[in-house]
């Protein structure tokens, strides 16, 4: 997949099949989307294309900071996982912004991308102030010759696929709802670096986690099942977010993974989790012989259920 960070190096191509939009966490949803206007070019000869902002818009039109699903990197790495043949990444900008919808349709799309196709979801705006809807578009491509394809929303048990939905039920620690809507496991990454190594005085060593994206969105407090890679290696570890609260009163939130049957210096090493099921909640203990025994408690619960994980 080619990326382009802005339009100028692009080969303007009339028989192009896009989508444009934020995509955040590329869930089963977006996959749909993306699987359709893919399909549609591989079968008509033409080229796929996806549209995509950062950073997140929301940060840029916002007081509230976005909490975001999908780094930039992991967006660009599931995208071309996907088939996606071209890929442009716009400086999402308050002067971006204000481009309205008809604007960017004739202006960028037509004139500098070419366009045959558009693919949309069911609730899809863009433009200054979301003016860009189904209906704008749909009547601008008969004028400007570009046909509008609206694809279906995804359900499961009645609940309609959205972003919102599932950061949701990430910050309620529904990591099975989340890695359902996502199609697959919840993932992070960052930087292992130094933490108060109190985790090695209580016989379970942790890699603590500089998150790459400080935007990026952890699970709910709490204790959970993971896969860990580094250095092109797959292991298997439990993840603690949160204050530590047995030891601080107000403690800085860090994700820390105690990995199983490993002992390498990993400091410095760039690392991906993949969040697999949710243990339990945080909890504050009376004593650090109380928390030790929940420590190995939750050893034996993460070793039974990979068990059946990698059945």
């Amino acid at each position: 997949m080619q990326v382009y960070r802005d339009f100028r190096n692009l080969k303007r191509n009339e028989n192009t099949f896009l989508t444009i939009g934020t995509f955040d966490g590329i869930h089963i949803g977006h996959k749909k989307i993306i699987d359709a206007l893919r399909d549609k070019a591989l079968s008509n000869g033409g080229r796929s294309l996806v549209i995509t902002f950062n950073p997140h818009p929301q940060n840029v039109l916002s007081n509230t900071k976005a909490r975001v699903l999908t780094s930039l990197r992991e967006k660009e790495a599931i995208l071309s996982e996907l088939g996606v043949e071209d890929l442009i990444v716009i400086n999402f900008t308050k002067e971006f912004s204000q481009i309205n919808a008809g604007d960017f349709l004739k202006n960028i799309l037509v004139d500098k991308v070419g366009v045959k196709e558009i693919f949309i979801g069911y609730d899809h705006h863009f433009g200054k102030g979301r003016e860009g809807n189904k209906d704008v578009l749909v009547s601008t491509g008969k004028e400007l010759g570009f046909k509008v394809t609206e694809v279906a929303p995804e359900k499961i048990n009645n609940e309609t696929i959205s972003s919102t939905l599932i950061r949701d039920y990430l910050e309620k620690g529904s990591i099975d709802k989340v890695n359902s809507f996502l199609g697959r496991s919840y993932t992070f990454s960052g930087t292992v670096v130094e933490g108060d190594k109190r985790g090695r005085t209580l016989g379970f060593p942790t890699a603590n986690i500089d998150l790459e994206d400080e935007d990026k969105l952890l699970p709910a407090f709490g204790v959970y099942v993971v896969e860990f890679f580094v250095r092109g290696e797959k292991h298997y570890g439990l993840l603690s977010v949160g204050r530590r609260p047995t030891f601080y009163n107000f403690g800085t939130i860090i994700p820390e993974v105690y990995i199983y049957d490993f002992d390498d210096d990993i400091y410095g090493e760039f690392v991906t989790v993949n969040v697999l099921g949710r243990l339990r909640g945080e909890e504050k203990f009376s004593s650090v012989e109380e928390l030790i025994e929940q420590m190995h408690k939750d050893k034996a619960d993460g070793s039974e259920f990979l068990l059946k994980f990698r059945k």
